[in-house]
């Protein structure tokens, strides 16, 4: 029975009433109410009649009729535009949406329980309550659902348009400080040699390149360098070029400094004792030279290293390897400066990958002006591998990740919601690349995705064993000829 019909049903019995009341009333107490008062009453009723009423605890109760329960309470009242999901009686929605709602087509009509059970005419189901009407829109094969405003705003489902932005996506990796290999010098003695005197320099010292660091006297550089002053001071050698060149040549191989061999030109003398000074600015790494002591060729008695240029030596993930190249810029962190970055940029990727942590070594580049970054220091670095160029982009929680499949919601408004699979790339800042699926304007859901999928999901559900149920009993008519 339809709502103008029981309306119409109510407004004929008090009419009926009304009448009776009105031929045996004999003056006392109050007139009868007007006819027009008992039809606005019937079409407020009409308005306002509940469907069905059900448990007040939630139970699968339900009854067509006002009923009470075993410990007499009152059943609940559903009303036709009230939504099933909410758990609490509501009032019917404006006029003006269910007169809108009346002038759309009506496909088919569904069980009032959520039963795999349509029907193409109006119809009741055991309990004698109304299917409820599906209109055009309300029920798509493009795998489409629509939700009721009321249920929009209780699972809080918001969306964001789809814009192209810049991806800032940084990898993190941990290392430590090292000297640069090009910046490290030693002095070593190519003849055998003596110290005759050390400079007031100690491991740690900071130098500058031609600081005088000790005195040295080695026969075999003083018999060099007295031959080259007597070749250049000879007259019968001194217009022969190659004579001097040769004798100068003997004195740079025993890496006597280039401020010595000027001096000696100039005074024409031999000093006993060479003075030997740093050949770069830096800081003292070792001093082995001991005042008397005897050095044999190739005895290191100095290290000395530039450390204005250092790398930071860092491990990278093998997974986040396709993402650096060389050049990127990096910022690296010290736990002895916190918020001071020093700004780098990687100069090599080494060829190998460490099988037992999975990581592979990269090498960055790090001015060190202040001497503050010092070897084996433990920094941290972030590589900033995102796109140079802006690209279209979603929030990364808006994204259904099935594994094999991503997907998102659009929201094409009027409570209706589109699945759209989607091709992903970068991530970063909390926002997703959407290289293909949705174009820049889209509006993309990004809160209570779940709760839509999920309602989706059941509706395809209940969707397919309903047509799962109509072949088996087609297929079961077909076995007995169409007999019951």
């Amino acid at each position: 029975m339809s709502r103008l019909a029981w309306a119409l049903t109510w407004a004929g019995a008090a009419a009926a009433i009304a009448a009776a009341a009105g031929a045996a009333w004999t003056g006392h107490g109050l007139p009868p109410r007007p006819m027009t008062a008992i039809v606005s009453a019937a079409q407020a009723a009409e308005s306002a009649a509940p469907i069905y009423y059900r448990d007040p605890d939630g139970k699968p109760f339900y009854s067509v009729t006002p009923k009470k329960t075993a410990d007499g309470r009152d059943y609940l009242p559903v009303f036709p535009d009230a939504d099933a999901q909410s758990g609490a009686p509501e009032r019917p929605a404006d006029i003006k949406a269910t007169a809108a709602k009346s002038e759309r087509k009506i496909k088919y009509y569904r069980n009032p329980m959520g039963l795999p059970d349509t029907s193409p005419a109006p119809k009741k189901d055991s309990m004698g309550m109304d299917y409820i009407p599906v209109y055009d829109g309300d029920d798509s094969d493009d795998g489409s659902i629509t939700l009721s405003p009321g249920k929009i705003q209780r699972t809080g489902v918001k969306s964001e348009a789809a814009e192209m932005r810049r991806i800032r996506t940084l990898v993190r990796a941990p290392g430590t400080i090292q000297l640069d290999e090009r910046r490290v010098s030693v002095i070593a003695m190519r003849a055998e040699s003596y110290v005759q005197k050390v400079a007031d320099v100690t491991t740690g010292s900071r130098v500058t390149k031609g600081q005088k660091l000790m005195e040295i006297y080695s026969p075999a550089v003083s018999s060099a360098a007295a031959e080259y002053v007597a070749t250049i001071g000879s007259k019968a050698a001194a217009g022969i070029d190659p004579y001097g060149r040769g004798s100068r040549q003997r004195v740079m191989n025993l890496d006597v400094p280039e401020a010595v061999i000027a001096e000696m030109e100039q005074s024409r003398t031999v000093p006993i004792a060479i003075p030997w000074s740093s050949p770069r600015d830096g800081i003292v790494l070792q001093r082995a030279a001991i005042e008397g002591m005897r050095a044999q060729p190739g005895d290191v008695l100095f290290r000395i290293a530039d450390v204005s240029m250092v790398w930071a030596l860092v491990d990278v993930a093998e997974r986040d390897l396709g993402n650096i190249v060389v050049g990127q810029k990096v910022t690296v962190r010290t736990r002895s400066y916190p918020g001071r970055a020093f700004a780098g940029q990687i100069a090599m990727i080494y060829p190998q990958v460490n099988k037992e942590t999975r990581t592979a070594r990269v090498r960055i580049e790090l001015q060190n002006a202040d001497l503050a970054l010092l070897p084996d220091m433990y920094v941290d670095a972030e590589i900033d591998t995102g796109s140079p160029a802006p690209v279209l982009t979603v929030a990364d929680n808006s994204i259904l990740d099935t594994g094999s499949r991503q997907t998102v919601l659009l929201d094409r408004g009027n409570g209706r919601f589109e699945p759209r699979e989607v091709k992903l790339g970068r991530r970063g800042d909390g926002y997703v690349e959407i290289r293909d699926g949705i174009a820049e304007g889209d509006a993309v859901v990004t809160s209570a995705t779940f709760l839509i999928d999920a309602e989706s999901n059941l509706k395809a559900a209940i969707k397919g064993f309903g047509g799962a149920g109509a072949a088996q009993a087609a297929g079961e008519g077909e076995m007995t000829g169409g007999k019951p």
